[in-house]
């Protein structure tokens, strides 16, 4: 499954835990594969590197562990389709990259809930659409 995931999403699953941090482990266990370009990959440091350091304490090795079981390709795309600009950039990144979804906590992106072909979700509605997916799967099998 191919996913592209929000900033706000990345971050919160590395400090604060809860359900981001499913996602992080679904990358982790090859489950699913999440797309970034380098602009994301920029602002991912960058938010972690203002808040990581106030409410976790810890150094940017989780991170680019992270960062680095990504996939990292540039966007050539080029949507105007967000309230906020700078969310545009990980709906070129769906599109070029050929996600399915875009995960992500940001009423700016989620108001859209689908763009083409390309469902916007929050983590939860993720998750439920990811153990639908498994289920189906599994009972295929």
């Amino acid at each position: 499954m191919r996913i592209v995931i929000d900033t706000n999403v990345l971050i919160s699953g590395i400090i604060f835990g809860g359900k981001p941090s499913k996602i992080i482990e679904l990358l982790f266990g090859k489950k699913i594969s999440i797309f970034a370009s380098p602009e994301m990959v920029d602002e991912y440091k960058r938010i972690y590197g203002e808040l990581g350091e106030r409410y976790a304490k810890r150094t940017h090795n989780e991170l680019n562990e992270i960062i680095n079981s990504m996939n990292i390709l540039p966007s050539h795309s080029h949507i105007e389709a967000c309230r906020d600009p700078d969310d545009n950039k990980f709906i070129e990144c769906a599109i070029d990259n050929r996600c399915i979804y875009i995960v992500s906590g940001d009423k700016d992106l989620l108001v859209l809930e689908q763009y083409e072909d390309i469902g916007i979700l929050t983590v939860s509605e993720f998750l439920e659409q990811y153990e639908k997916k498994r289920h189906k799967n599994s009972t295929k099998n």
